[in-house]
């Protein structure tokens, strides 16, 4: 009689288990499912001084009505926003919905979680190893030598088994000992492979940080791809070069490279880059002139009206709304990552990154290559001794075709850094480089002479002779070409006369199309030395001083 009782109660509750699971699955069936997430990549990115368009894919199948790309920047533009696709789709409406990534099932993990739990369990076993071993060790202890209570409630020992009992604890206390060692050094490289890995998707979920997912509703005819852009503000790039020399050879190898940072909140991983020099965020039309209005000023008011003046009136203060959302958008605002004035007075130009490109968004720089320009330059020793007495390597050559923005430049000689410059593309044809200090060419000063005196009709003229003199010496073993660089008094004044003497005559006047700036050009063989004078006679009225400026 029990045993059919007890054979009824299970199958009632085996038929109650099944009506269960029968109603919850019809409720299932009954509930409207939303559109799943695609799972969308990022195939390339226009980056622009300060902002950048993103382009990304995800895979419809035939019949598919929605198509849903999540975990997008919750700082894109949606005016920016632009869906394409095959001839097989029909694109319909776009929503776009912003929520909080801890509450989003697909934006809060991360494809790190099966490292980290596989790591964390690893360390969780290491550490009940740990514990079962301190059991151990504690057991031991307490044999050893335990409290008194403990003490008198042990057995006595055979005296004849107590050196082998000795030697088997002073064994298992030490494995235990030892072994709790290893697993120590064991549970500190896991933390070092740890650590780094929840930095990471902490760095790339954000703490309580927004995130965007754009649905688009669509009728697939066909397997296709279904291809979204949209614009954020913040990454940007500048441009960077690298002048190499070989003195050798006199061949110059400038390298055009780019720095590239973003920290949108979203990786790019192997994505194609694209660099631009134009800035579509900037005005698109131009400011028009106003009608130039001449007439005739209206006569005074009277005193009467003067002495009461009409009341200003009140200015409309601003709405608490629009003032908390003016306060919002300042707080909002990123520090720019890179300084976009550089690229004011160069036309659009988009230079194309051959390779796959790693972006992360933490606003690390990465560098990469845009191409090099190759050419032979003409090398001198350029020196300006009334203002330093030292001599500098320099290389003339063609400036190369095309926009080269201004940026920095890393400067290296026959393979040897040298320093830092700027890159500002030249004016003219001519593109001069300069590679550091020259030491082997001497350059001496010698002291400067200067003599007052009078001159004219009756002496009504002051004189002033000024004369300069520089001794160049090549300590090379081979010809070098020297340019000495002199700044010759002009006169500004009608009344200021000057008259200049120069020995040897200098190759420029006006170097550079700077008047008074003369510049000697001599080619020293090795060993050789050269002097070079100027001589200025300066002419002004008795009674003026002079300003030199």
């Amino acid at each position: 009689m029990k045993a059919s009782t007890s054979a009824l109660l299970r199958a009632t509750a085996g038929a109650a288990v099944l009506l269960v699971l029968s109603l919850s699955a019809q409720g299932q069936a009954a509930t409207p499912q939303a559109p799943a997430a695609a799972d969308s990549r990022i195939t390339q990115v226009k980056v622009y001084p300060g902002s950048a368009t993103v382009e990304r894919v995800a895979r419809v199948a035939a019949g598919a009505r929605s198509v849903t790309f999540a975990c997008l920047p919750a700082g894109l533009d949606v005016q920016s926003l632009q869906v394409s696709a095959d001839a097989s789709v029909r694109i319909g409406e776009t929503s776009v919905l912003s929520e909080q990534r801890e509450l989003s099932a697909r934006c809060s993990t991360s494809p790190l979680d099966g490292r980290i739990r596989e790591l964390e369990d690893q360390k969780a076993a290491l550490q009940a190893e740990t514990d079962a071993l301190g059991m151990v060790t504690g057991y031991l202890k307490g044999l050893a030598g335990g409290s008194d209570a403990t003490s008198g409630a042990r057995a006595p020992m055979d005296a004849r088994n107590l050196a082998a009992m000795t030697e088997a604890m002073r064994r298992t206390g030490q494995d235990s000992l030892l072994k709790q060692h290893q697993i120590q050094r064991r549970q500190a490289e896991i933390d070092r492979q740890l650590n780094p890995l929840l930095a990471e998707r902490t760095r790339t979920q954000g703490n309580g940080g927004q995130v965007t997912a754009v649905t688009v509703t669509l009728a697939a005819g066909a397997d296709a791809d279904v291809k979204l852009s949209y614009q954020v503000n913040g990454p940007g790039w500048t441009p960077t070069y690298r002048a190499l020399l070989d003195t050798t050879t006199r061949k110059v190898r400038i390298e055009r490279q780019a720095l590239v940072a973003q920290s949108t909140g979203e990786d790019w991983r192997g994505v194609k880059l694209v660099l631009s020099t134009g800035q579509p965020r900037r005005e698109t039309t131009g400011r028009l002139p106003t009608a130039w209005r001449i007439g005739i000023e209206p006569p005074p008011r009277p005193a009467a009206e003067m002495a009461y003046p009409a009341a200003p009136a009140a200015a409309m203060a601003p709405s608490p709304i629009m003032a908390s959302k003016s306060m919002d958008s300042r707080e909002r605002r990123a520090e720019p990552l890179f300084d976009v004035s550089v690229f004011d007075s160069s036309f659009a130009t988009e230079f194309s990154v051959p390779q796959a490109i790693d972006v992360p968004s933490n606003g690390q720089r990465v560098t990469m290559a845009l191409g090099q320009h190759e050419d032979t330059a003409k090398l001198a020793a350029r020196t300006s001794p009334r203002v330093d007495a030292s001599a500098f390597l320099v290389a003339e050559l063609d400036q190369p075709a095309g926009v080269w923005p201004a940026g920095t430049m890393q400067l290296y000689r026959d393979g040897a850094f040298v320093g830092s410059g700027r890159w500002n593309a030249p004016s003219d044809a001519r593109l001069t480089l300069s590679f550091g200090r020259d030491e082997l060419v001497r350059v001496q000063a010698e002291p400067e002479r200067d003599n007052q005196g009078t001159g004219g009709f009756a002496g009504s003229r002051a004189e002033r002779k000024v004369q300069r003199a520089y001794v160049v010496e090549n300590r090379h073993r081979t010809p070098v070409t020297v340019q000495v660089l002199e700044a010759a008094p002009v006169s500004v004044d009608e009344k200021v006369r000057v008259a200049s003497e120069f020995s040897p005559q200098p190759a420029e006047l006006a170097w550079k199309k700077q008047p008074g700036l003369a510049m000697w050009q001599l080619d020293l063989a090795a060993g050789q030395t050269a002097r070079v004078t100027a001589d200025y006679t300066i002419g002004y009225p008795k009674d003026a001083r002079l300003q030199m400026r």
